[in-house]
């Protein structure tokens, strides 16, 4: 008796992430070393998109900003760990919807995980802003993680049915 292949495997969701952190990898590439973006100067894209390259040594929001190395490898750490969760998240994955989500987590972990350990602080250039409100800066690995949360939540909203 043969074994049915899963909708969305481990096989497939490394690929995706590879291919997540690829992305975001090369963009930061642009940013940093591609275009010559000055530190904290905002490059206008549209009226409310920025690219303003900064360093960012903590998490969101400033967290950990002045923790030195210790935070670093704090952070890089808790990526690791993350990343092989997620990793084994996909192994039990049974839609390609949760298993999509487990790949942009990963990807985006693997990519913010790269920075911190290229670098020592993970590249941010991404800045919205709109009417004088401006929302923090983030990168491409950020989104992929802002949509594999918002995947998974939507998945237990209104879950997809596993293939038969």
């Amino acid at each position: 008796m043969t074994q049915t292949p899963r909708p969305f495997g481990v096989a497939q969701g490394l690929s995706w992430a590879a291919i997540w952190a690829a992305l975001d990898q090369t963009s930061k590439w642009a940013i940093v070393h591609g275009f010559g973006f000055a530190e904290r100067e905002p490059y206008a894209v549209l009226p409310f998109l920025d690219f303003t390259f900064i360093w960012n040594p903590g998490m969101s929001y400033g967290l950990l900003d002045g923790s030195g190395d210790a935070g670093r490898w704090l952070l890089s750490l808790l990526a690791v760990l993350a990343i092989g969760y997620f990793i084994w998240m996909l192994k039990a994955g049974e839609t390609i919807r949760v298993g999509l989500a487990y790949a942009l987590l990963a990807g985006g972990a693997l990519g913010n995980l790269v920075d911190r350990l290229w670098y020592g602080a993970v590249v941010d250039f991404v800045s919205l802003h709109w009417n004088g409100f401006y929302w923090y800066v983030f990168n491409l690995a950020d989104v992929w993680i802002s949509l594999g949360v918002a995947v998974l939540i939507y998945d237990l909203i209104w879950p997809q049915k596993a293939a038969d």
